[in-house]
């Protein structure tokens, strides 16, 4: 198959790497960043420049940018389209996506599922990208009402082909309400946690915690930004829940009330417990 992938940074760069190292497809690729083009195609993480006058030989289109320039990318591009093309973006959150482009592929004659690739590190860029970042991962896929069965095996094969160990299909809904605490929560308290002035004086006095706690607060604040704003119902949510539970503790630790502190660290440790079990069962 022709692979055209839209966007070389972290996420698609290692789509790059992960279609070359574990099939014979052709890639081609395109990025704002014509170095970046360049160093892609030296690097062999692309075959060819995904060009306009090409994207009409592809059969499948991944569109690795941000939630907004991913809407604006296909629908300026759609035409060029071959008519059985599958075009998949890579987005963190999905309702604002899907809203624009499920109505628009089905005029336009093409497929559109929104797909969520759930790996990444702390930094960004294609130099970051790595041919092995989905191996065992999950990908969350989100398909328009009335996809074929067919259709949507064949997605499926081609996202285990790059080594994801979990294939997920849900709503746009669902999606963006877990990912509103599995991700953008963690990446808000990360960063709201490492602006304690203390931060700066660790060094010696920090260990596993301190990394844990700290890792994604090296993020892409433009990138991250947008996510939170699409996905700001969800959010604000989570994070009111998070300030609640703050409080409880900040509570019993000022009242130094001991039985109480023990009960709310039992139920958290309670909690993720039960979680892991769940993860296990599953």
């Amino acid at each position: 198959m022709n692979i055209g992938i839209v966007g070389l940074g972290l996420i698609g760069g290692s789509l790059a790497k992960s279609i070359k190292r574990e099939t014979t497809d052709t890639v081609l690729g395109t990025d704002i960043s014509v170095s970046t083009i360049h160093k892609a195609k030296l690097l062999e993480a692309i075959d060819l420049e995904l060009t306009d006058e090409r994207i009409g030989i592809c059969d499948i289109i991944l569109v690795a940018l941000y939630p907004g320039d991913i809407v604006r990318w296909v629908k300026e591009h759609s035409h060029q389209f071959k008519p059985d093309c599958i075009v998949m973006d890579c987005g963190g959150v999905k309702q604002s996506i899907v809203d624009e482009l499920f109505p628009h592929a089905k005029e336009h004659g093409y497929t559109f599922v929104g797909a969520h690739p759930m790996a990444g590190v702390e930094r960004w860029g294609f130099d970051s990208a790595q041919g092995t970042m989905f191996k065992n991962a999950s990908i969350l896929l989100v398909p328009p009402k009335g996809m074929s069965l067919e259709l949507l095996q064949g997605i499926k094969k081609f996202w285990g082909a790059l080594g994801f160990g979990n294939v997920e299909i849900t709503t746009a809904e669902e999606h963006d309400r877990r990912i509103a605490f599995t991700s953008q929560l963690a990446h808000v308290v990360s960063s709201a946690y490492v602006k304690s002035p203390t931060a700066q004086r660790q060094h010696g006095f920090s260990a596993g915690s301190y990394k844990d706690m700290t890792r994604v607060a090296r993020l892409n604040e433009a990138m991250w930004s947008e996510l939170f704003l699409e996905n700001a119902d969800f959010l604000t949510g989570e994070i009111d829940g998070m300030l609640q539970h703050l409080t409880d503790f900040r509570q019993a630790v000022a009242a130094k009330d001991h039985d109480r502190l023990l009960a709310l660290l039992r139920e958290g440790r309670q909690l993720k417990e039960l979680a892991d079990r769940e993860d296990l069962e599953e």
